[in-house]
């Protein structure tokens, strides 16, 4: 089933595309490889989410930020190819989370970007290599950023 499908058969809608925070791009398609700018839960130009995960968020809440992160590069990748499927793999990921010290799930907050992928994509497309690191601070105190690298038709 096509990424696409699997969209509408899971009632899944994508945002708007967001908007760059300063000057630069959201994606840079070199041959055929897109690079995505890290995304965060930003919505209309302003932060859904905000604070730190081990302080003001639970690991639960941080992964719902995260796979709405997914979403947000979703309508990016959607935007820049017309169609997701044009996407043959999720290559590459690193998934920031903006952490209290001692806090040591970020993998599980970024799980929610990743099951989304496999979710829309499937194993054989949506499985990919990640990192997923702690960050004193974010832009705009948002909890989670992600950027990835996406090979496409």
């Amino acid at each position: 089933m096509s990424a696409e499908a699997r969209l509408k058969e899971k009632n899944i809608t994508l945002p708007p595309p967001p908007t760059p925070m300063a000057n630069y791009v959201s994606a840079v398609r070199v041959g055929n490889l897109l690079f995505l700018a890290g995304h965060g839960p930003i919505r209309e130009g302003r932060a859904r989410a905000r604070g730190k995960l081990g302080k003001d968020m639970t690991v639960e809440e941080g992964y719902q930020v995260a796979r709405e992160v997914g979403l947000n590069l979703l309508a990016t990748v959607r935007a820049s190819l017309g169609n997701l499927d044009k996407v043959k793999r999720i290559v590459k990921v690193l998934g920031m989370v903006r952490s209290a010290e001692d806090f040591g799930d970020q993998p599980k907050v970024i799980n929610g970007f990743s099951d989304l992928m496999v979710e829309v994509f499937g194993e054989a497309i949506g499985k990919h290599a990640r990192s997923a690191v702690g960050m004193a601070e974010l832009p705009v105190g948002i909890p989670v950023e992600i950027e990835m690298i996406v090979e496409v038709e």
